[in-house]
């Protein structure tokens, strides 16, 4: 394949390659690296050490562990975690997620079938259906679901008893579950983003397993371009392996590593097209801003929704795109990343 053509392809595949997301491809590769045990499990620190006590209290009591809220940005480890609970449980995982779940009949078929000490994850859990939220707030609490018979003024509720579970709840967005659902877990822990010296311990990690060298200074470059997220240090580590595998010797070195990224248009800083187009455009179309969604979304080529939950996030985490009333204006640390000089305060009436 020829420099252009890979270029064009990697133009394409690089929208998604640091995004947090992902989709059941990738989640089905990731399966290979996720680690089985709290031991093996690097960063989180503080999660961590407070899910240990939790499990092993409840294992030397004999009962199940209390129900536990995993919340944080995707990709950081949440389903992981909830597997690691099954697993030092010594129990089985039933794993759904709220947006699968629309009615009260689906959850209370799920919670039926579970088994004493079981684990019940559910991905998502600020997207249950109401209904089957009500539904969800007995189970938990009382350990019973109230099956409807019948219809009109003939209808009666039969409640039907369920063994002791957990449930794991992961959430992205923890202000949008209801103080009452909230309530119910006896343990909320939240991720946060992670360093780059840990990302570093999970390439190297996730490098011995899938067989291949991975320099120490490769490392370090990978997970300064991943944006404080594991899962896109793990998808950034598969694309330098292909690189090195195709057009290197099959070593992960740092020539590898910067080639490979340079390929998918990841820069130094974690940024790829989309991100740099955003910025561009509020430098150099809007001179900084302020400047409206819609009119940056137009700029861009891209959805408004695209833009704000795609994009934005990053950028204004990263202190290189502000929020305002009237409009995203660029702060200083864009025009630096981008190479382009400042320009001067606006005279005012006064100055």
């Amino acid at each position: 394949m020829r420099d252009d053509d890979a270029r064009e392809v990697a133009g394409t595949a690089a929208e998604s390659l640091v995004r947090p997301g992902a989709d059941d491809l990738e989640r089905a590769a990731e399966a290979a690296l996720r680690p089985r045990r709290l031991d093996e499990f690097v960063g989180q620190r503080v999660v961590r050490d407070q899910l240990s006590l939790v499990l092993h209290a409840a294992m030397n009591r004999g009962r199940a562990p209390d129900h536990v809220l995993l919340s944080g940005p995707p990709g950081l480890g949440k389903t992981t975690l909830a597997m690691i609970i099954a697993a030092e449980l010594g129990t089985s995982l039933r794993v759904t997620s709220g947006p699968a779940i629309q009615h009260a009949g689906d959850l209370a078929a799920v919670l039926s079938s579970l088994e004493e000490g079981e684990v019940l994850f559910l991905d998502e859990i600020h997207r249950l259906a109401r209904p089957a939220e009500e539904l969800l707030y007995v189970a938990m609490e009382d350990f019973r679901v109230d099956v409807v018979v019948g219809k009109g003024a003939g209808a009666s509720a039969i409640p039907l008893s369920l063994p002791p579970f957990t449930v794991v709840g992961a959430t992205t967005r923890a202000g949008l579950l209801p103080a009452p659902l909230r309530d119910r877990f006896g343990f909320t822990g939240h991720l946060d983003f992670y360093a780059d010296d840990e990302l570093e311990r999970v390439l190297l990690r996730s490098a011995g397993l899938l067989g291949v060298p991975l320099d120490g200074d490769a490392a370090a470059e990978i997970a300064s371009r991943s944006r404080g997220t594991p899962r896109i240090a793990n998808r950034l580590l598969r694309r330098v392996r292909d690189w090195a595998e195709v057009r290197g010797d099959g070593r992960l070195t740092l020539a590898a590593a910067r080639a490979a990224l340079e390929v998918y248009e990841v820069d130094a800083r974690g940024l790829d097209r989309l991100d740099r187009s955003v910025l561009e455009a509020l430098c150099l179309r809007f001179g900084g801003g302020p400047v409206g969604l819609t009119t940056l979304a137009v700029a861009v080529g891209e959805e408004p929704e695209t833009v704000e939950t795609v994009a934005e996030p990053f950028l204004v985490r990263e202190g290189l795109v502000g929020r305002t009333p009237r409009g995203r204006v660029a702060l200083p640390a864009a025009w630096d990343h981008l190479g382009l000089d400042r320009p001067a305060p606006a005279d005012t009436l006064f100055g």
